[in-house]
């Protein structure tokens, strides 16, 4: 159904309803919506597709080794990994162990919270994420920062910024957030 079908659709629906509080999307906003849902669901794909062509890797898996390989000692509290990639703690530990059986990460106590378990990258993990790294690079550069105008790019990172405020109000998955959580003491020791 085109855009402007559904509005029509939506519209002879809603006729005559005693909802009047409720605000539907224009032409130009749907227009918008779909093209951005239309990435939602593709661009997962086409990431997940070269790192496992090119890696073996998930996306994920690849996000997870990725923030390790960033974090000091290349460590981080499970529950602070998890954060970073927006994942719950049995997905996080799922993929952990899946990492862990192919060398890629160890499991160790922190050692400052005998509580908490920290998820440390191996050498063969560095490895991995460095050999791995550049054609994610390519796949991102090609697929979302080749498409714009320079200019583009700026309202690009003002658009998602916007977005991730309403989404994640905590901030945990900003760049901020993750930038800074290289010296958060909930990490350092761990």
């Amino acid at each position: 159904m085109s855009g402007d079908l559904l509005v029509a659709a939506t519209t002879d629906y809603t006729r005559g309803m005693s909802r009047p509080e409720t605000r539907w999307l224009t032409p130009d906003q749907l227009d918008a919506w779909l093209r951005f849902i239309a990435v939602v669901e593709l661009l997962p794909g086409a990431l997940d597709t070269q790192l496992q062509r090119d890696a073996g890797l998930t996306h994920f898996e690849y996000l997870t080794l990725a923030m390790l390989s960033e974090a000091p000692e290349r460590a981080l509290r499970m529950t602070t990994l998890a954060a970073r990639t927006n994942a719950t703690l049995p997905r996080l530990s799922h993929v952990v162990t899946r990492l862990v059986a192919r060398g890629y990460l160890e499991r160790r106590p922190c050692a400052s919270d005998g509580r908490a378990t920290n998820a440390v990258l191996t050498e063969a993990g560095l490895q991995k994420i460095v050999e791995t790294a550049p054609g994610h690079v390519a796949t991102v550069l090609a697929d979302v920062i080749d498409p714009l105008d320079v200019e583009q790019i700026p309202q690009l990172a003002e658009i998602m910024a916007r977005m991730l405020t309403r989404l994640d109000p905590e901030g945990r998955m900003t760049v901020d957030a993750v930038r800074s959580s290289l010296g958060d003491p909930d990490t350092r020791d761990c």
